[in-house]
């Protein structure tokens, strides 16, 4: 099915789309659906930490309790395809629900995100999750590495330059940043004044 040039959402960016009607990346509307159709709380969490911090999928499966400092507020990302690892601050609606995951059965642990046997999550469990959810919220196409895509978009859309969306990323090149350069339209829609 192809989908539609035109997608309502907060944040009034429209997701580009390209011949083959492939997703480039989701808005931030389109991501707070798909979190309100995933079915567990482990889920829910899965996605808006991927999305906010733009994690890759093997980041965010492989994130450990040792990462997270829930006192202050933060966790260190370790990224993978030779990117810069850093630190990255933790919201409230974050920290309550890795605090109530770490609560959850089994105790003990290293990896944050397990599946419901009690081994570290994987990529297809993972991708399978996303999916269905995003299915539920009426949006095909969706596959985990568009959380770290809309990432980008919503930082780039709320002003963020390229050398620190880069840094917030992980990348080392700059180049690799640039992607995310197309803008909301209505970000210049005051630049000139008659």
């Amino acid at each position: 099915m192809r989908q539609s040039a035109v997608t309502p959402s907060r944040t009034n960016i429209v997701p580009a789309t390209v011949l083959d009607s492939k997703r480039e990346y989701l808005t931030e509307d389109e991501v707070e659906r798909i979190i309100r159709q995933a079915q567990t709380e482990r889920d829910r969490l899965m996605i808006l930490i991927g999305y906010r911090h733009g994690l890759r999928v093997s980041e965010l499966i492989g994130l450990q309790w040792s990462q997270i400092d829930l006192e202050v507020a933060h966790f260190r990302v370790q990224r993978a395809k030779h990117s810069e690892d850093g630190v990255r601050p933790l919201s409230g609606r974050e920290i309550r629900g890795l605090r109530k995951l770490r609560r959850a059965p089994p105790v003990g642990s290293r990896f944050v995100f397990l599946t419901r046997l009690g081994g570290p999550m994987t990529r297809n469990a993972f991708y399978k999750m996303l999916e269905k959810a995003a299915a539920s919220a009426g949006l095909e196409g969706v596959h985990p590495h568009l959380l770290r895509h809309a990432c980008g978009f919503k930082l780039v859309n709320q002003g963020m330059d390229t050398l620190s969306l880069a840094a917030y990323l992980g990348h080392v090149n700059l180049q690799n940043a640039k992607r995310y350069s197309r803008v909301n339209v209505a970000r210049f829609a005051n630049l000139w004044r008659d």
